[in-house]
């Protein structure tokens, strides 16, 4: 979870120019690679490189270096979605008290039903059910508990960047569809 208070969700990268971009799809793609050889991939010289690689740490766009890890393969085969309802006013409480629970990968603050979605990992269903039964639901912030097994996981993109989205149309009036969104009209209904 991110303790910075000045962080603001949903804010876009102002200030990040183009070789700055690049300089993060480098990084994210080879976290490895000498300042040297940055310099060289982006096109700018190595203090350039240097000194784009520090400015984005100080600005907070780089919080830290890690190893890759498949999960599976170390051991972790249980992937789950928990979805927590957490009594009113008592959200700050809750976060604060998972932020410290290593079970829990991430937690997101969703809209809809759920106050939050939590990805927890574990050995086997029965861990992950002692966890969600006697951690997550047992915490007296937590109103309610919904919990969905992950079956497989396809892919996780979770280092996307501005420039590797696509761009999408536009659509008028149709804020709040976030359960439901619907679909062009002259698309078939069924494959011929």
């Amino acid at each position: 979870m991110n303790s910075d208070p000045t962080r603001t969700s949903g804010r876009s990268a102002a200030g990040i120019d183009d070789i700055s971009f690049r300089i993060l799809q480098v990084l994210r793609d080879h976290g490895r690679i000498s300042i040297a050889a940055l310099a060289q991939e982006v096109g700018v010289s190595r203090s350039n490189a240097y000194a784009r690689v520090e400015a984005l740490t100080d600005a907070g766009v780089i919080t830290g270096y890690s190893a890759q890890i498949d999960p599976v393969k170390a051991g972790l085969g249980v992937c789950t979605l928990v979805f927590v309802t957490v009594h009113p006013q008592r959200l700050p409480e809750f976060l604060e008290e998972i932020s410290g629970i290593p079970d829990v990968e991430s937690a997101k603050i969703t809209t809809g039903e759920h106050d939050v979605m939590l990805l927890t990992r574990g050995v086997g269903v029965d861990d992950v059910h002692s966890f969600v039964v006697g951690v997550v639901a047992a915490l007296p912030q937590v109103k309610s508990v919904e919990t969905v097994l992950v079956l497989d996981e396809v892919f996780d993109r979770g280092r996307l960047l501005p420039p590797d989205l696509g761009d999408h149309q536009q659509v008028a009036g149709e804020r709040g569809l976030l359960r439901y969104t619907r679909t062009n009209p002259d698309r078939p209904s069924s494959i011929d």
